[in-house]
């Protein structure tokens, strides 16, 4: 199955990505604007949730309205920066369970290492949003997706503020069946393997830890 790629357009996710990107912005604005943009983000991310007819009383009439059939969504960040973009969503989807996975990049090699993971029981039979603010190498990425189908999960997609295209063509051609939202495209990777232009690290910013 070939995923889809979508990178968003709207003026607000810009505007607010732009903001997210500035040297001055502080903590507690950087983690509003994260959850902000995470909840617009979660509009597109849930244009395909199953529907199916329920009859209701209004008070006027009986009538048959559509609802959401099954399941609700599992929203799983990758800590710690994935954390931003959870309260966004479960705004959206008040019903949605929240599993956590823990990887950190080791700082030499690049690559991830996973240090926790807790996963819903019911994991197979929900719709996964992956949830991570930055997509660079896709290593991390490609690695939770990994543990989430060792698990059990099928029907997953990965959300990001800023994807490198590295991180794109990686994780695109280790998980071909996972469709991937992005904030906004940006040029490349530098040397040290961080996004450009990039805002810096996300989970310092969110947490103000440096």
């Amino acid at each position: 199955m070939d995923n889809k790629v979508m990178v968003f357009d709207h003026p607000l996710i810009q505007h607010k990505i732009a903001l997210l990107r500035q040297t001055g912005t502080t903590s507690k604005d950087f983690r509003e604007l994260v959850k902000e943009v995470g909840l617009l983000m979660g509009f597109e991310v849930t244009r395909d949730l199953p529907l199916e007819p329920v009859e209701i009383e209004t008070p006027i009439c009986k009538t048959t309205v559509n609802m959401l059939s099954g399941e609700d969504l599992a929203i799983i960040p990758i800590l710690r920066a994935g954390l931003g973009f959870v309260d966004g969503m479960l705004e959206l989807v008040p019903n949605a369970k929240v599993g956590h996975v823990g990887l950190y990049r080791d700082p030499d090699t690049h690559e991830p290492v996973e240090y926790y993971c807790k996963l819903p029981e019911d994991i197979d039979k929900r719709r996964i949003v992956v949830v991570d603010p930055m997509l660079a190498t896709g290593g991390s990425a490609a690695a939770a997706i990994d543990l989430i189908k060792q698990k059990g999960g099928k029907n997953i997609c990965f959300m990001c503020l800023i994807a490198a295209p590295e991180g794109i063509e990686a994780l695109t051609k280790a998980h071909p069946d996972v469709d991937v939202f992005i904030g906004a495209k940006d040029e490349c990777l530098n040397e040290n393997a961080y996004i450009v232009p990039g805002l810096g690290d996300a989970g310092d910013r969110l947490f103000g830890t440096k």
